[in-house]
């Protein structure tokens, strides 16, 4: 009989222990940085930040390959034709002749871009073989190799230009993803505030419909002595009912903003989500000096504005070298051979030589040339003033922002002491109400005192956390761990 209790109790320990377990997997506890990190890994605007970063990565790539050495491999292979073609006779009269063959070739070439000039060095061998059927027939033809060079003069060079602008463009890109993941944070911390508000506003309704109802207990039990009016009791039903539906109306709330919370950061599963009240860096400083500096060092802007510069000068040099002499200087040498057999083309091959200037002079286009011209500088100037104007916001954004955060540093210590004050006061205006020394009214006034401060203290939080992420978001530096932002 001891055994079989013993065994009794063993198991509803168990099955006790068993229940706390599954209670505990029910709720997933959350602060702010988890939630952050959270949106940040797995929500789609990070998955498509990550994606922008790839494919910028990769245009990265396809500039740089412009400066490597190219090989290329080329060939027809077969090349066959039987056919009838015009044959043009010594008194210029045509024939048509059948012909039958196969002209085969194959061509290895490469090419360096030279960045500084614009020209291209190149390289080639070449080995061609004719096969004629009709004759049975075979000859060889081919370049064992061939050196050249071809260089633009008086012309703009896109390759010196690129070079000044596309690292700028990749270091924009960079900073670009850190200020989207910046970004996430700012969103996800509104969606974690509306959380937190809705579940404050749970427990103050279900609070104040708690005590609503005790009170309403205890007026009973004072109106049967006869020591307050129908009025009075009517009063507090109406609380009571007005508690309910309150009740009701926030834990709406709470699920609309869980939802919310899940479908931007991807958490998934089916747990009940409790968030934890954040606290406040007091003894975090933020000097304006300071965080202009980090601004423009690490923003994608600040990067933009050289960019956007460069391009407009770019776009000048381009009007300029496209207007008037243009002209190409090619030459190459090497060496080429033919042949019966593939072994004689490289057998005592024969020097071969090129030279050639090609030239392109307008000699009326009334005023093409200078219009472009004059265009790309007003443009230039254009963005010149617009860069300029775009500093000067970029610069009254940072300082705004820093007023403004250290403005929300002060106010939520004022609204913790006025947090604390009030629930003092709702203490105290209950216990009066309960010795019968205070009007139902004064305590309706208590209530709403109470309900309003802790509703302005998260208010207070989310104002300051959401000016802290957008300190971040402004400046890519980390306050709190006086590090810059990276990824």
């Amino acid at each position: 009989m001891m055994i079989k209790k013993f065994l009794i109790i063993v198991l509803l320990c168990r099955i006790s222990f068993g229940a706390l377990a599954i209670a505990k997997t029910d709720t997933l506890k959350l602060n702010l940085p988890q939630v952050v990190e959270m949106a940040k890994a797995n929500s789609i605007a990070a998955k498509q930040a990550v994606t922008v970063k790839e494919t910028e990565y990769w245009k990265w790539r396809t500039f740089k390959s412009n400066y490597q050495p190219q090989l290329a491999l080329e060939g027809i292979l077969p090349g066959y034709t039987k056919t009838y073609t015009q044959v043009q006779q010594p008194n210029g009269s045509i024939l048509f002749q059948p012909v039958h063959y196969d002209n085969s070739s194959l061509t290895l070439n490469f090419s360096q871009s030279i960045a500084a000039t614009g020209g291209t060095i190149y390289g080639t061998t070449q080995l061609q073989r004719f096969d004629d059927f009709d004759r049975n027939n075979v000859l060889y033809n081919g370049i064992p190799y061939g050196l050249g060079y071809t260089q633009p003069l008086l012309q703009f060079n896109s390759l010196k230009w690129d070079k000044k602008i596309e690292p700028l463009k990749f270091n924009e890109s960079k900073q670009a993803f850190i200020e989207t993941q910046e970004k996430i944070s700012i969103t996800v911390t509104e969606y974690f505030f509306d959380l937190l508000l809705a579940q404050v506003n749970l427990n103050i309704a279900e609070l104040n419909y708690s005590n609503t109802k005790r009170i309403l207990t205890i007026a009973d039990t004072k109106f049967e002595l006869g020591k307050i009016s129908k009025n009075e009791i009517l009063q507090l039903q109406l609380e009571v009912l007005n508690s309910q539906k309150a009740v009701g109306t926030s834990k709406r709330d709470v699920e609309i903003a869980t939802l919310n919370l899940r479908s931007y950061t991807g958490i998934e599963g089916n747990d009940r989500i409790k968030l934890d009240m954040p606290a406040v860096v007091a003894q975090m400083s933020v000097a304006t000096e300071k965080v202009l500096t980090e601004a423009f060092e690490n923003r994608s802007d600040a990067i933009a504005f050289v960019r956007r510069l460069a391009e407009a000068r770019r776009d000048v040099a381009k009007a300029k070298g496209e207007n008037g002499l243009k002209a190409t200087l090619s030459a190459n040498l090497g060496f080429s051979n033919a042949a019966n057999t593939a072994f004689d083309v490289y057998r005592n091959p024969k020097n071969q030589q090129s030279v050639q200037l090609q030239l392109s002079i307008p000699v009326m286009d009334w005023g093409r040339s200078k219009s472009r011209t004059k265009t790309a500088q007003a443009n230039e100037q254009f963005i010149t003033y617009a860069v300029e104007q775009d500093m000067q916001t970029f610069k009254q954004q940072i300082v705004t922002q820093v007023t403004l955060f250290n403005m929300m540093k002060e106010q939520i210590q004022l609204t913790d002491e006025a947090e604390k004050i009030a629930a003092e006061k709702y203490k105290i205006a209950s216990e009066r109400y309960v010795l019968g020394n205070l009007s139902i009214t004064d305590l309706s006034i208590a209530f709403q005192e109470n309900d309003r401060a802790k509703r302005d203290y998260v208010s207070s939080l989310r104002d300051f956390w959401g000016a802290y992420y957008q300190l971040r978001y402004l400046s890519l530096y980390d306050f709190e761990k006086n590090v810059k932002i990276t990824y």
